[in-house]
């Protein structure tokens, strides 16, 4: 387990040097710099700016730069906060993320599950179909058309909810629950997919022939199995909930870091944006790696190669 532990560890690492690599030459190819909304400047000022940011360098140059910033644990300072270091942008963004991709993830999750075994255990019944219709909605309709119609009954029609800006406990229902619906929908697609093929498998005949009860079949065997496709699915979306959505953040005022990520994008604020970007992908890879390790705990079949010790 240990040595299968430190080799993901070292392709995770060479996981984020390739797209370190990637983001940077990318925003090199970028048309503009971050200077062009700085209309005031002078030509001998925005000279002087892009000289204190090392931009007038070669690019291999500043791309050895960039790696040694890394290997310190430096991203940069950013380009629109002056004298700002990005890790600090991060840090201070993360909180609001956090909280409101956890509770979309465990509120979407949860009800995804429940919605999914309702629907296998009423296949072909009308919970079953309400509950496939309710999977397609949640995952073709776009959350941001979902945040518009919640801020327009709950919080413009109704006065339940703040429309937006971030505070207290209130404003993050509404976000909440727009964010919640696509890993509800995908939830409930997959167990009610994975239950139904479990239930009709022969073991679960062979479980109902000695009698056992049928609560105890749904949820110690069918359950159980159908859990680690869930998983599968469930870990890329945990990295997209826990950081917030883009458009989501855009519309509920919300300082996070996907907010943070489109105003960079607009400011051309190379620092940020690959900082951003490493980011999403330092936790993709983690995530991953716990997902690995969650297969065997789940289903005891299942070995991790080279995981023995």
């Amino acid at each position: 387990m240990v040595r299968y532990i430190g080799r993901r560890v070292f392709y995770m690492l060479i996981t984020l040097f390739v797209i370190a690599t990637l983001s940077f030459f990318l925003m090199k190819m970028l048309p503009g710099s971050p200077l062009n909304a700085e209309d005031k400047l002078s030509e001998e000022q925005k000279a002087i700016v892009l000289e204190k940011y090392g931009l007038n360098d070669p690019v291999p140059i500043q791309y050895v730069k960039y790696l040694g910033g890394l290997v310190q644990g430096d991203l940069g300072i950013s380009f629109k906060f002056s004298n700002y270091p990005v890790t600090e942008i991060l840090l201070d963004r993360m909180g609001p993320s956090a909280q409101l991709g956890f509770q979309a993830l465990l509120v979407g999750t949860i009800l995804g599950v429940l919605f999914g075994l309702i629907a296998a255990i009423s296949h072909n019944g009308f919970l079953d179909y309400t509950s496939t219709i309710i999977a397609v909605l949640g995952t073709s309709i776009p959350n941001f058309v979902f945040a518009a119609l919640l801020q327009i009954v709950f919080a413009v029609n109704l006065g339940w909810f703040p429309v937006a800006l971030w505070g207290e406990f209130e404003h993050t229902v509404l976000p909440t629950i727009a964010l919640m619906i696509f890993p509800m929908a995908t939830a409930a697609r997959f167990v009610r997919t994975e239950m139904v093929e479990v239930m009709g498998s022969s073991y679960i005949t062979t479980a109902r022939a000695k009698g056992i009860s049928e609560p105890a079949i749904v949820f110690k065997h069918g359950f159980r199995n159908s859990l680690i496709p869930l998983i599968t699915v469930i870990g890329p979306l945990a990295v997209s909930m826990l950081t917030g959505s883009m458009v989501i953040e855009q519309i509920f005022a919300i300082p996070g870091i996907g907010e943070q990520f489109v105003n960079s994008v607009f400011a051309n604020d190379y620092p940020t944006i690959m900082g951003t970007t490493l980011l999403f992908a330092f936790l993709f890879v983690v995530i991953i790696l716990i997902i690995d390790l969650l297969y065997g705990l789940i289903d005891p079949r299942i070995r991790i190669s080279g995981g023995k010790s």
